[in-house]
């Protein structure tokens, strides 16, 4: 390992820390401007997190420990999460443990506290929403196991950085097991991030609402680091679909400061790209009902079987 591999590996943690609210408040901001809406500042996400940081965090009183270490086990997965997808290149110190399934079970991490914390004041709301989390996350895992499944039979690898290389290598061309699995991901990062469809992150409604229902009782840096580990981790899964995908711009940061350079800025370029067709999807598509979306997320299982079938019959991608 060399000086850049280390430098691009600090740098990709980095990016995406600072880059998780900006993200989160241009997808805000292509939603205004497609519902002919006044846009929010692109930094308010920075002006939340911040005044929340500031804030004194009230906890109840049968509040047990797991509920005041929830927030640090969660942004800490997230943080582990982002130093194993290679985002501005694939050579790092950590992509030896970049290992898709071990980022599934990150994940999974993250949704278990997240969960058990909202149960354990014990009020309605929160184990509504751990319930309906849950609910989502059996389903969904196994398709993104499927997704990761797929792109492994296609580079004989779990390892994310030897799948982006060997798909960035291949020509252009529309594949159909690839194809199928792009859709099947989008939906599973819908379904992931408690977007719409799926839920609404803007409301309050106690009917329809899944995250936010588990967080109704933190308050202060606690809240401030469920709310930057939300936004981190829509930005991981934008990361993932560029990284399988998408990987052009990837490269080793060895060769130089102009491949790192040009590494930052093709994924600065796929992040603007991701969100613009976030918002648009979340323009376009109405909220769901809560008992249509085990059919939602099967819907995204089978396009992840078929896409491995695919690939058995084909023998391409």
């Amino acid at each position: 390992m060399t000086a850049f591999d280390w430098i691009a590996q600090i740098l990709g943690i980095l990016a995406a820390l600072l880059a998780a609210p900006l993200f989160l408040g241009w997808v805000n901001q292509c939603r205004a401007w497609l519902q002919n809406k006044s846009a929010p500042p692109l930094i308010q996400p920075y002006r939340g997190i911040r005044k929340l940081f500031y804030k004194d965090a009230l906890i109840a009183s049968n509040a047990s420990r797991l509920f005041r270490l929830a927030p640090y086990v969660v942004f800490g997965t997230m943080v582990t999460a982002a130093a194993v997808i290679p985002s501005i290149a694939t050579r790092l110190p950590f992509t030896r443990a970049a290992d898709a399934i071990a980022l599934v079970g990150l994940f999974a991490t993250a949704r278990v506290f997240q969960a058990l914390a909202a149960m354990d004041v014990g009020t309605a709301f929160g184990t509504l929403g751990a319930r309906r989390e849950m609910m989502i996350g059996f389903l969904a895992e196994p398709a993104l196991l499927m997704v990761i499944f797929v792109a492994s039979l296609i580079s004989a690898s779990t390892a994310l950085p030897a799948i982006s290389e060997l798909l960035a290598t291949q020509t252009l061309a529309l594949y159909p097991s690839l194809a199928f699995t792009a859709v099947a991901f989008t939906m599973l990062l819908l379904a992931e991030n408690a977007r719409i469809p799926v839920d609404n992150p803007a409301t309050h409604l106690e009917l329809t609402m899944v995250h936010e229902a588990m967080v109704l009782e933190y308050s202060g840096r606690h809240l401030a680091l469920i709310e930057l580990s939300a936004a981190l981790k829509l930005l991981l899964y934008i990361s993932l679909i560029a990284c399988l995908f998408a990987p052009w711009g990837l490269g080793a940061p060895a060769a130089g400061p102009w491949d790192l350079t040009v590494g930052v800025a093709a994924y600065a370029a796929k992040l603007a790209a991701g969100g613009t067709l976030l918002a648009v999807f979340e323009t376009l598509i109405a909220k769901m009902r809560v008992f249509r979306l085990p059919g939602f997320i099967g819907a995204a299982l089978m396009l992840a079987l078929l896409a491995t079938l695919l690939r058995f019959v084909s023998g391409s991608f």
